[in-house]
């Protein structure tokens, strides 16, 4: 296990992760003219933000907003078009073969379904230990087998789990497994990908508690992708908006769900049943017309304005930069952000 460790307050640290400009374009690959592509799915436009130690970054939008891609490319799964990540100050994306083992040995990741993402042809023991078999150095051989059932412990299984196989598990503890992997390596950063989507809402209660408690105890510091803006909320330190491939709003969880500033962020809560924005008890729920517009041929200037009730001609020229107008570390890539 990784050695427990003091969290200071992740906004008076140095960022661990410094993510500039991403940009992931996908070629389609029909469609030709005189032998050139000629479409293009800008499916991640310019995305930016930190990552502090300890923290937990929500990413929430609708589905196809880029949230899922966004971590493959930071994962180099999917190789990115522009930008750079930088991971105390080294880039990800210029990485060579060697830098890019070490890095992902630091950077893990639990994806969203707990049953495709265990081989089922592997016990638990050999699913655990599978990361120490491309690292070797991180862990002799000898103490494998404890340092599993160790870990199966920390996470609310037992020792004679290690046995199994994975069709023995519910979902649940599927994903228990699967977090059990990704802290094999003792990581400084866990990409959580839509981690309980698929789970029942009483199971997906002990699995984020779970979580908490391992970022509490070593420090981890969470990129947290979901759609359910209720389990966002509860997890986060600070919550990004993506829509069609870009972040339209970004900060603390109080300043997004309490106050937020982009009208897109306020359609989306406005659907949430706890959210209130008047202060009265009132929640005056926000329709969007329309439908999401091609990511292979997205609206000039602001993305949202084909939806967006405040919509002018300006929003269509450029598209408005992610901002925080009062310094209070709220940015929102609008020309007319709430008060």
């Amino acid at each position: 296990m990784a050695t427990e460790r003091t969290v200071t307050d992740p906004a008076k640290d140095d960022p661990i992760l410094d993510v500039q400009g991403l940009v992931k374009h996908f070629h389609l690959g029909g469609g030709f003219s005189f032998g050139r592509e000629t479409a293009t799915i800008q499916a991640v436009d310019d995305v930016n933000f930190t990552l502090h130690r300890g923290e937990t970054l929500g990413l929430v939008g609708e589905s196809g907003c880029g949230k899922s891609t966004v971590a493959r490319t930071l994962l180099r799964l999917e190789e990115p078009t522009a930008g750079r990540a930088l991971f105390h100050g080294q880039d990800i994306f210029g990485a060579n073969e060697r830098d890019l083992k070490d890095i992902r040995r630091r950077i893990q990741v639990i994806f969203q379904d707990p049953y495709a993402s265990l081989n089922p042809r592997l016990s638990v023991e050999q699913i655990v230990s599978e990361p120490w078999v491309i690292h070797r150095d991180v862990l002799p051989r000898g103490e494998w087998p404890d340092r599993v059932r160790a870990l199966l412990q920390s996470v609310g299984l037992r020792r004679e789990h290690a046995e199994r196989y994975p069709h023995e598990f519910s979902g649940g503890q599927r994903q228990r497994i699967g977090i059990a992997r990704a802290m094999a390596l003792n990581p400084e950063i866990i990409i959580c990908d839509e981690p309980v989507s698929a789970l029942d809402v009483s199971v997906q209660a002990q699995v984020v508690n779970l979580l908490e408690e391992i970022q509490q105890k070593f420090g981890i510091a969470y990129i947290f992708i979901a759609h359910d803006l209720s389990v966002v909320r509860h997890m986060s330190h600070r919550v990004a908006v993506m829509y069609l491939g870009r972040i339209v709003e970004l900060g603390s969880k109080q300043q997004v769900y309490s106050k937020p500033r982009h009208p897109y962020t306020k359609a989306l809560l406005s659907a949430q049943p706890s959210v209130d924005f008047s202060g009265t008890g009132a929640r005056q729920r926000i329709l969007l017309e329309g439908e999401v517009p091609s990511p292979a041929n997205p609206p000039s200037g602001c993305r949202f304005r084909t939806r967006c009730w405040k919509a002018v001609g300006e929003c269509a020229g450029a598209a408005p930069a992610l901002t925080d107008e009062r310094g209070s570390g709220h940015h929102a890539a609008c020309y007319f952000p709430e008060t």
